[in-house]
């Protein structure tokens, strides 16, 4: 029977974290939360009075940073991970009690998916879109390097689940506000940006060792303007033939809000490339 450790990463966000926790008790054996900065909201004294371990960390303006570090710390290989503005919905705990109490399943499966309903702030407009949201996976079984967007890579596969994972932030969950008007996102563009001048080794890293960029980040580096431009046209159609068979509706500004900050990115990192030129990192010389 696997056990599961849940990990959070936040930053403040003390009521969303404690509306997480009180929708997950049962659900995991094991607790850590790390605090992104300083913690000045009272999270330490939640996370211990509900049984976990609480870590803080240099400042990084984005979690996955810490990824690494948090995973590390966890007392199982199953790693439970969800955001503070998250919380399982009644089917998918069900599942995971489930999961708990039969025996965990063997290579090649790395974890599972599920479905991310879009949020306007107030209440979810989808039910089975978008889809391929990581929620649960086995630490050994994957690989990952800390930039902001990356997500954990298979050593096998993540197994797709028609579980909702509920997402409820304050605002909405998608539009061009988000890419407008958060400072967050500007700080996220620029990071990736300054990151991609280096090799996925020079983050914090777990189990990459010298692979290479993903596709998805090569293809930036390679041809910064041309895929800009690619995913600019292409994407928002992809995104909306998805949408029309998941929902038979369509959302244009959730559709369009990732190509166009993946086009940000591209033209970013050009210019940065332009003073600044992309350095590799030499794999260890062997002793």
């Amino acid at each position: 029977m696997p056990a599961l450790s849940l990990v959070v990463c936040v930053h403040k966000e003390r009521e969303l974290l404690e509306r997480l926790i009180s929708h997950t008790v049962g659900l995991y054996d094991d607790l850590v939360v790390v605090h992104d900065g300083p913690d000045t909201t009272g999270v330490r004294s939640l996370v211990e009075n509900s049984g976990g371990r609480f870590f803080e960390r240099p400042r990084a303006y984005q979690q996955e940073p810490h990824w690494a570090f948090a995973w590390e710390q966890a007392a199982h290989d199953w790693i439970l991970r969800l955001d503070a503005d998250e919380f399982p919905s009644p089917e998918m705990k069900a599942w995971l009690q489930t999961f708990r109490s039969q025996p965990g399943p063997d290579q090649p499966i790395s974890g599972f998916t599920c479905i991310w309903p879009l949020w306007n702030g107030r209440r979810a407009i989808s039910k089975h879109w978008p889809a391929g949201r990581i929620f649960l996976f086995h630490r050994q079984r994957v690989s990952f390097f800390g930039m902001v967007e990356q997500v954990p890579v298979a050593d096998g596969h993540f197994e797709a689940l028609p579980l909702i994972l509920e997402h409820q932030p304050p605002r909405k969950s998608y539009g061009l506000r988000n890419l407008v008007l958060r400072k967050q996102a500007y700080r996220w563009r620029e990071r990736i940006a300054a990151s991609l001048l280096h090799d996925p080794a020079a983050l914090a890293c777990w189990r990459w060792g010298q692979r290479p960029w993903p596709p998805v980040w090569e293809e930036i580096r390679q041809r910064p303007l041309r895929t800009a431009l690619s995913r600019l046209t292409r994407e928002p159609l992809r995104a909306l033939r998805a949408q029309w068979r998941a929902e038979h509706r369509l959302f244009l500004s959730a559709a369009i809000t990732s190509p166009i900050h993946h086009a940000l990115i591209g033209l970013k990192f050009w210019r940065l490339r332009k003073t600044t030129p992309p350095v590799t990192i030499d794999p260890p010389r062997p002793t």
